[in-house]
């Protein structure tokens, strides 16, 4: 998947400008990057587009324990967004990564996650809609 695509991908899911979907994007990876260890965020990071590839990149290999809430809210203060926005936003990001990288890299990343993300970003194979979060 090309980096516009990736970006219109995650624009459409929660209807949202391409402008917008940007930081969203660049934010939700930041983040996801923080929780995932240094080598699984180099490998998700080596199947998406150069010009995101930067934003998976971690200073230590060390993943941070942090629960869903804190990502929310890490998401929305990297994006200056409100939280509702950044909770839609980063359901779209991880749709579109499921979408945009291999089923097995995807699943390897989402095990690096506990359990309540997966109401947002389950396994590939047993994922069947997006489930948004508080409903």
């Amino acid at each position: 998947m090309k980096y516009a695509e990736f970006i219109q991908s995650v624009a459409t899911r929660p209807k949202m400008s391409p402008t917008l979907a940007e930081p969203i994007t660049r934010a939700t990876l930041a983040t996801l990057a923080e929780r995932l260890s240094g080598g699984q965020a180099r490998d998700l990071a080596a199947q998406l587009p150069q010009e995101l590839r930067g934003d998976l990149r971690k200073p230590d290999e060390n993943a941070e324990p942090f629960e869903l809430a804190e990502f929310f809210e890490r998401v929305q203060q990297r994006a200056a967004v409100d939280l509702q926005t950044a909770t839609d936003g980063v359901c779209a990001v991880l749709d579109t990564l499921r979408d945009a990288v291999s089923a097995k890299e995807y699943e390897d990343s989402v095990a690096q996650l506990p359990k309540e993300f997966w109401q947002l970003a389950g396994p590939a194979a047993t994922r069947l809609d997006t489930r948004r979060v508080g409903t």
